[in-house]
């Protein structure tokens, strides 16, 4: 009993005496993560762009980061289904795929999510908000080959996934499939949670690897700073597909918007709340090319000029 009480703590602190005339809304973070945070940022900031905030009494926000664990995450949810809410904002993958599994019913919109087809998640009528194909990958991890000279022979570039996500195990299907047109080894190990990333980026790293690409995946999201330090460490320069990596670290990318991708989501979930509509869910409207000059010229490299500095 006293190991479930932190979790029933966290999950009674509530809006218990709210007006329930006005929309409540539930969003779940799957874990803490400064990129995520963008995107969480942008959701609330349409929101309150079009009316509704707990500010001006608009809106009840019942937020919980369920802190990477998949039990509370799944409590998290249930815990919004028993409060009524009129919609679950959910932030990633993890968040989209818990709320999926738990209501039929309620509308969920998504953000940092791949599309539906690649969460298996097909059928699933009350799942709206904003994704992502994997089709960018190419760009971000083509600019490896064109960048970095590889310390012997053939170029190889290290990678870690998680074998439970299936958007990053098809990014790394993607990714080698790729590797194999550029003539780039890819090494790739494996991880099951955030604790695994330090000891197998070292094993990584011990094998000689000359860049390291951070895929659309959700433990190395988590765990994105222990990634960065122990290949700063080796010199080895981090490449990613994800916007938001670069202000942590990465040297450049080409994806998505991270901010733009939940006030897109933001925006439509605002439009349900207003008219009552069901929506259909939408593809990431804005993707940018951004590098990070401190990492540029930590390593020596040279950015194409199509990439914006970040600011």
């Amino acid at each position: 009993m006293k190991k479930a009480l932190p979790v029933l703590l966290f999950l009674l602190a509530s809006c218990t005496h709210r007006d329930r005339s006005i929309p409540t809304v539930g969003f779940a973070d799957a874990f803490v993560d400064n990129t995520l945070e963008q995107a969480k940022q942008g959701f609330l900031d349409a929101l309150r762009d079009s009316g509704y905030s707990e500010d001006k009494k608009t809106l009840n926000l019942i937020y919980r980061n369920a802190q990477g664990n998949p039990l509370t995450l799944t409590q998290v949810i249930k815990y919004f289904i028993s409060e009524k809410v009129d919609l679950i904002a959910t932030n990633p993958s993890a968040a989209t795929i818990a709320a999926l599994q738990s209501t039929k019913d309620i509308p969920i919109f998504m953000m940092v999510s791949p599309t539906p087809d690649q969460m298996k998640e097909t059928g699933a009528s009350n799942l709206f908000g904003v994704a992502d194909t994997q089709d960018y990958i190419d760009t971000s991890f083509t600019l490896i080959k064109s960048l970095v000279k590889p310390h012997s022979g053939i170029l190889s570039v290290g990678m870690i996934y998680n074998q439970s996500e299936p958007q990053s195990v098809e990014a790394l299907q993607r990714i080698q499939r790729l590797a194999t047109q550029l003539q780039v080894r890819v090494v790739s190990l494996p991880v099951n949670s955030t604790a695994d990333v330090q000891l197998v980026t070292q094993s990584l790293l011990g094998g000689h690897i000359d860049a390291f690409f951070a895929n659309p995946d959700n433990t190395v999201f988590g765990s994105f700073e222990t990634i960065v330090k122990a290949c700063d460490k080796a010199q080895v320069p981090v490449f990613t597909s994800e916007a938001g990596l670069v202000s942590r670290g990465a040297v450049a990318a080409y994806g998505a918007d991270i901010y733009h991708w939940g006030y897109q989501s933001g925006a439509q979930a605002a439009r349900f709340l207003r008219t009552k509509i069901n929506p259909h869910w939408e593809m990431v409207a804005l993707r940018k090319r951004v590098y990070n000059p401190e990492a540029a010229t930590r390593f020596g490299l040279s950015i194409p000029s199509s990439f914006q500095p970040l600011r």
